[in-house]
């Protein structure tokens, strides 16, 4: 079932939000012609969305390898136990590490995982051993080192988006 802020959007949000996905740093007057609207609209469709939290915001996207963190490990975690008190201890202590880019709770034969990014191993196994396995609650972990990265993409897959593009 969607929900109704989605439910809200037309085919021109949609292809505000392709446009803005493929390019957050397009001007609004080019944003308009490629949409189909004047400026002043346009802007406005724009600030409807933020506004709505549909766009949560614009960021720079980093190349790690020129900034020392190039390593990139997933991090299966298991807690000791499944209480709503250590898993609010759990991500309240996540949230404060930078080296951690993702944390996910999920289903399955663990609790969370972690997607961090560091310079090298050495810095992993500091990480690990002295935050990483301290955090509460936390029993085992185990870790998967990326020998390459495939497809790394920040781009939201909204069905309606791809629905519209072969519409056109």
């Amino acid at each position: 079932m969607k929900n109704n802020k989605s439910r809200s959007l037309d085919k021109i949000d949609l292809k505000i939000l392709q446009a803005l996905q493929e390019n957050a740093r397009i001007s609004y007057v080019d944003l308009a012609n490629k949409v189909g609207l004047s400026t002043t609209p346009c802007l406005e469709r724009v600030k409807r969305l933020e506004r709505n939290g549909i766009i949560k915001g614009y960021k720079a996207i980093l190349n790690p390898k020129y900034l020392r963190a190039n390593l990139l490990v997933f991090v299966e975690i298991s807690l000791e136990t499944q209480s709503p008190t250590v898993f609010d201890e759990f991500r309240k202590a996540v949230a404060k590490l930078p080296q951690i880019q993702e944390c996910h709770l999920v289903s399955g034969q663990f609790d969370y995982v972690l997607k961090c990014r560091i310079p090298e191993m050495s810095a992993y196994r500091q990480l690990l051993g002295d935050v990483v396995l301290s955090l509460p609650g936390v029993k085992e972990s185990k870790s998967y080192v990326v020998m390459e990265e495939v497809k790394e993409d920040t781009s939201l897959y909204v069905p309606e988006l791809h629905e519209f593009e072969q519409d056109c």
